[in-house]
């Protein structure tokens, strides 16, 4: 694999470089040509496409676009008679007189556009993307230019797509599930959860374009993720000539808040070169009480805890690139992009324990904190290869990501009795974990048209991933110096290769389409707890089929039907068997020996008139991946951990329509609605067989009542939910934004306010054996944002964009940029 990828790699700067020599020697010099476009009022037309044309025979020559004030040049035209043809988008075809080139430069007269436009009366139609659109597969989320996505983190967006759920702990739940796999503009993230969150926070919201709900992939896509893959398209700049954009903004809610961003694009030739550099901070805080019951031996002790999380976090964000078009058929291009966040975060935390519930026999006092510094770098080569006319391609992606964390955590834990003296002498500890995650991952992509009806795509992918995750631990011994502590100090590595193969055939009739495929993986894993020798090995190959029809029954009315099977590995958090404290009764730890869960997914959807979508869906997953508490009676401690149940049942139905109320008021309104059975027997001693009835409601209201301006108002509820032993309340918030432009739409200024009335919490309980606690968190949600965005250069006329291939890896790690 290591050989491959060094050869691919090679091959690739090989193949750049030698093009690159060879466009610059065998340019030749010519003549310029040069002019400009006016409209019947001889006022310029913008953008308009130029191409130089034989006179003799109406061949193309040369192409290219003019600028915003209708001026164009052509260069290096070798001697000939020629024509100007224009087009332009409400315009008729314009044409110059005939010209002869000699060797000098050449100004043709300017060519005026007689325009295409009907009168309409007083009518004026307009076109816009909708919020939501149902594309073959999937439901695209475009949240472009929404007023509500510009100085919101991804993740904040991310909450408003159709069916996607996050809980307290940051985890991505879609219609119900856990278990969804995100990628990044098409490539895995290979991030734990708290990982992935990291990344989804620090990521700008105005760079995101779309977000794409797949809830049943094709063989294409890995085969990870049982409730779906989520893809967040990021905004690629793709203006011909020199463009970009600044935008700066603030928020304030319990703190203040900032954020800026750059972004330019330059094209010119053969050659389009892109990059993006965004930063915020971010001081946030949230509430967390905790009451639970442990029973010890017949003996209950209550604890009542209260704990204010504060956290600074500091993020920059960078991404840049550029693709190089050898030939018209084979372009090359690279990505580099990556993150650097650091955040403070001060938890003090004050727990009332007693031996009755009216009682308080002692106060635990304890201090947390951390500081995190983590960094992301991740770098892609691509190649894209159009062999012939009739849709021959071939894809190649090369990728290599590095992740780097390191964190320094120091806990100090006293108990007082009621007359204010200590229980017992204060513990001090203190944690370093530094870690690593190392990703390589190459793939290949090939799709033959056997007729314009059948197609063939096939494609190979490897990758090997290793996480190094070590935690040193002291204690503070009489003398008041830091010891090692060997009960808690732990070193663990963990490598995973995937060789995986696809073959997808797909075949349109005068109705219907059908596309069928089969995925196969062959993960070979290792987790090694150096500390105690501890190794769990694991060797596996899997087939994971897919089948999707759609049939078109007339203009307005379609259905269709897809079933896939999926596999969910552990993300390496999840597998990490560290302990993570927030007091001394209050923990979390990973489990190494936890297996992948497998799903089958059923899903019939109906759209009528390409506005509303109806899901139906039906999914059976055995060992399924659920985060428990669990109690230790000895320590009379409460800890944080994942199992494998032995299943769950999950049904669903999701409802997606747009609505127009007025020309200035539209919206979209989307229902979900669920019912999660789990059932698992001997858990804590007893079999469970868990369920309930769930729904949630999105909708987006956006006005332009107003002439310049648009008001968006989300609002959201969420139904109480089962899940696992929890319990999990009803949420609700409503958010809204106003925007305006000025200078010709060049600046933007957008205010918007996030959870105006101040509701949403995320409150927990569980009462199953030997668990019973509740869980209340508030965090700090009302947040209003101002935000100016300043567009400059050419900002209209949109060349290439290319995708790249290793986000599938990086979701399981978790925690970028």
């Amino acid at each position: 694999m290591k050989h491959l990828f060094n050869k691919l790699y090679v091959l690739h700067i090989l193949l750049l470089a030698i093009a690159t020599a060879g466009y610059a020697q065998t340019a030749k010099p010519g003549a310029k040509i040069s002019g400009s476009i006016v409209d019947a009022q001889n006022k310029p037309v913008e953008y308009a496409t130029i191409a130089l044309i034989h006179a003799k025979d109406s061949s193309i020559v040369k192409g290219v676009l003019g600028n915003g004030q209708g001026a164009y040049v052509l260069e290096r035209i070798p001697n000939g008679t020629y024509l100007i043809k224009v087009t332009a988008v409400g315009y008729n075809k314009g044409f110059s007189k005939a010209f002869t080139v000699t060797g000098a430069d050449v100004r043709v007269p300017a060519i005026t556009m007689p325009s295409s436009a009907k009168a309409l009366n007083t009518v004026t139609i307009s076109s816009t993307r909708p919020l939501i659109e149902r594309k073959f597969d999937r439901l695209v989320m475009n949240v472009e230019n929404s007023v509500l996505a510009t100085g919101n983190t991804a993740m904040d967006i991310l909450e408003r797509a159709p069916g996607v759920s996050i809980d307290k702990d940051d985890n991505i739940s879609l219609q119900g599930k856990n278990g969804v796999t995100v990628m990044i503009n098409d490539k895995l993230t290979y991030l734990s959860a708290t990982q992935l969150a990291t990344m989804l926070r620090v990521t700008d919201g105005s760079n995101i374009a779309s977000i794409e709900v797949i809830t049943n992939p094709s063989a294409k896509y890995d085969a990870s993720g049982n409730s779906g893959i989520i893809n967040i398209k990021l905004k690629k700049n793709r203006d011909i000539g020199s463009s970009g954009s600044i935008t700066v903004g603030t928020a304030y809610g319990r703190y203040w808040k900032d954020n800026e961003s750059i972004s330019l694009n330059h094209k010119q030739g053969r050659l389009n070169a892109f990059g993006t550099f965004s930063h915020n901070d971010n001081k946030n805080y949230r509430t967390l009480s905790i009451s639970r019951v442990v029973d010890s031996v017949g003996k209950k002790t209550y604890f009542n805890q209260m704990t204010l999380m504060d956290k600074s976090n500091h993020n920059n964000n960078y991404r840049f690139g550029a693709d190089y078009d050898i030939s018209k058929k084979n372009s090359i291009g690279f990505i580099i992009s990556g993150y650097n966040s650091s955040n403070d975060q001060n938890t003090p935390t004050t727990t009332y324990i007693s031996k009755s519930e009216n009682s308080r026999d002692s106060t635990l006092i304890a201090s947390s904190i951390t500081n995190q510094n983590s960094q992301n770098f991740a770098a892609n080569i691509n190649d894209r290869w159009q062999i012939d006319s009739l849709g021959q391609s071939l894809g190649i992606d090369l990728d290599y990501s590095k992740f780097t964390n390191n964190s320094d955590a120091d806990y100090v834990n006293a108990i007082y009795l009621p007359d204010g003296t200590l229980k017992k002498p204060a513990s001090y500890l203190r944690n370093q974990t530094p870690s690593t995650i190392d990703i390589r991952t190459a793939k290949a992509d090939y799709a033959y048209p056997f007729t314009k009806t059948l197609k063939l795509e096939a494609g190979l992918k490897f990758s090997d991933v290793k996480t190094d995750n070590n935690l040193n631990a002291q204690i503070k011994d009489a003398l008041g110096n830091y010891v090692n502590d060997a009960t808690r100090t732990n070193y663990f590595i963990y490598q995973e290769k995937i060789d995986a193969g696809y073959l997808s055939l797909s075949k349109s009739y005068k109705k219907t389409s059908i596309q069928a495929g089969l995925r196969s993986e062959y993960t070979s894993s290792v987790g090694n707890l150096v500390t105690n020798s501890q190794v769990v090995a694991r060797h596996y190959i899997d087939f994971f089929p897919s089948l999707f029809i759609n049939h078109t029954l007339n203009k307005k009315n379609e259905i269709g039907f897809s079933y896939s099977r999926r596999i969910d590995r552990p993300s390496y958090d999840d597998l990490n068997p560290f302990v993570y404290y927030l007091d001394q009764y209050t923990y979390k730890q990973g489990n190494p020996f936890l297996n992948p869960q497998y799903t089958h997914s059923f899903e019939l959807h109906y759209t009528w008139n390409s506005t509303i979508n109806v899901n139906l869906n039906y999914s059976h997953t055995s060992d399924v991946i659920t985060q428990i508490i669990l109690t230790d009676a000895v320590k009379k401690a409460t800890f944080q951990t994942d199992l494998n149940l032995d299943q769950q049942d999950a049904y669903g139905l999701n409802v997606n329509s747009p609505y127009t109320i007025t020309k200035w008021w539209t919206g979209n309104l989307n229902f979900g609605s669920f019912y999660l059975d789990n059932k698992s027997a001997g858990l804590l001693g007893a079999n469970l067989n868990s369920g309930k009835l769930s729904y949630n409601l999105k909708a987006t209201q956006t006005f332009t009542m107003i002439k310049g301006y648009r008001i968006e108002i989300f609002s959201a509820y969420k139904s109480a939910i089962s899940t696992g032993i929890y319990d999990v309340r009803p949420q609700y918030s409503t958010d809204a934004g106003i925007s305006r432009s000025f200078a010709n739409k060049k600046l933007n200024v957008k205010l918007s306010v996030n959870d105006i009335f101040n509701q949403r919490t995320n409150n927990v309980n569980s009462m199953y054996q030997s668990v019973n606690l509740q869980i209340v968190q508030k965090p700090e949600s009302r947040i209003t944002r101002l935000n100016i965005t300043y567009n400059f250069g050419n900002t209209k006329i949109k060349a290439r964009q290319h995708q790249t291939g290793a986000d599938d890896e990086k979701n399981r790690a978790g925690g970028g940029n």
